[in-house]
């Protein structure tokens, strides 16, 4: 029987008593809430693809396991695996974001993804942990060595990256990654004379966007507006939460969901809303909250560069992405097609979770720097 003792010597033990459990329990707790809310969600959208009502529950289900799997596994590895991984990643990852610009299939308008060995992936998804990983030692490597020009070699692959990206056109998970990678840059010491040239470029690229592509046009102007599809989809939304008030209708009691489309994924906070009230809804925003806040704690008591890059980044991309599908629902901003991480249905965003999640909990581990012989 494996033992778990603090002066047990196998992995399963060491792991245990350095892993940061408070971000391991919350992830988990997230799962869970997503499975619970993809068991209401998802049928009625099953009945319209004419599958079984539980078909993308079993799913789900299937992906969580994976997903917890790879949670624990990324989070058992010294510093230098994971640095190793995000590398090779990044190689197989921005070669699938190729093909996707030239073999996707386009799916409202966009193609965002492709179907490799049967199964259906974004890509980007899968970008977003691994990029930030790649950068964080990019730019570690840059204020090691002198002659190691990390920023410059950092920002040409995010050209590529958000090039790639814009071509799908993915922009919301570009100016998702765009708005990390930025953060990590300023952390490194970018001069605030380039951070405000940043900015007003920044500024200049939104307003290029809207002019350039029609659905980021369309999309901003149901916001500020209210037109189209998307409004209904908002209107609806709303309606979600007003039905749900404090307490909910209760478990899949839920009507609005029947007419939302993707509810079971971009708008399945509105489906929390509804049937279990403002509570929930609070409880997710809370355990987001929790993993971001206690991140970037850690973080501030960082003096290892490239793990304080790497937990500012990680951290930054979940709470941004989960403020984005949320604020989205409650139209404190423009819609945006992104999920809300490991409660939306879809294997891609939740296994892509589960990467960010595992990889942030392998560099938070307590002495993960002094076991990683590259780092002394």
């Amino acid at each position: 029987m494996v033992g778990f003792s603090r002066k047990s010597h196998n992995i399963f033990s060491k792991w245990w008593w350095t892993v940061d459990k408070v971000i391991l329990f919350v992830s988990l707790a997230l799962l869970t809430i997503g499975i619970i809310l993809d068991i209401t969600a998802s049928p009625a959208v099953a009945r319209t693809i004419h599958v079984e009502d539980f078909w993308f529950v079993k799913k789900q289900v299937c992906y969580a396991l994976v997903s917890v799997i790879l949670i624990v596994g990324l989070s058992m590895q010294k510093l230098r695996t994971i640095r190793q991984i995000s590398l090779i990643g990044f190689i197989i990852v921005g070669a699938l974001l190729v093909l996707t610009v030239f073999f996707g299939f386009e799916t409202k308008g966009a193609k965002r993804w492709i179907s490799l060995f049967g199964f259906s992936m974004q890509a980007s998804e899968f970008m977003k942990p691994i990029f930030i990983i790649v950068t964080a030692w990019l730019l570690d490597c840059g204020k090691k060595y002198d002659y190691f020009p990390g920023m410059w070699i950092s920002i040409l692959l995010y050209a590529g990256v958000a090039g790639l990206m814009l071509l799908q056109p993915d922009i919301g998970m570009t100016l998702l990654d765009s708005a990390v990678f930025g953060l990590q840059l300023f952390l490194a010491g970018l001069p605030l004379i380039i951070v405000a040239a940043a900015v007003v470029c920044g500024v200049a690229g939104l307003v290029l966007l809207y002019f350039t592509y029609s659905h980021f046009h369309a999309r901003v102007d149901q916001f500020l507006y209210g037109s189209d599809e998307t409004s209904y989809q908002i209107n609806k939304a709303m309606q979600a939460f007003q039905n749900g008030n404090l307490i909910g209708k209760g478990p899949g009691e839920g009507t609005v969901k029947l007419n939302i489309p993707d509810a079971h994924t971009d708008f399945v906070f509105a489906v929390a809303g509804e049937e279990y009230g403002l509570w929930l809804c609070l409880i997710i925003i809370v355990l987001f909250g929790v993993i971001v806040i206690r991140t970037l704690r850690s973080a501030l008591k960082e003096t290892n560069l490239f793990v304080m890059y790497a937990e500012v980044g990680l951290a930054a991309s979940i709470g941004l992405q989960a403020f984005v599908n949320m604020a989205s629902s409650l139209h404190i901003i423009p819609t945006k097609g992104m999920t809300l991480p490991f409660i939306s249905y879809g294997g891609s965003s939740l296994l892509a979770s589960a990467i960010e999640v595992g990889m942030l909990l392998a560099i938070t581990r307590q002495n993960v720097a002094s076991e990683d012989k590259d780092m002394q």
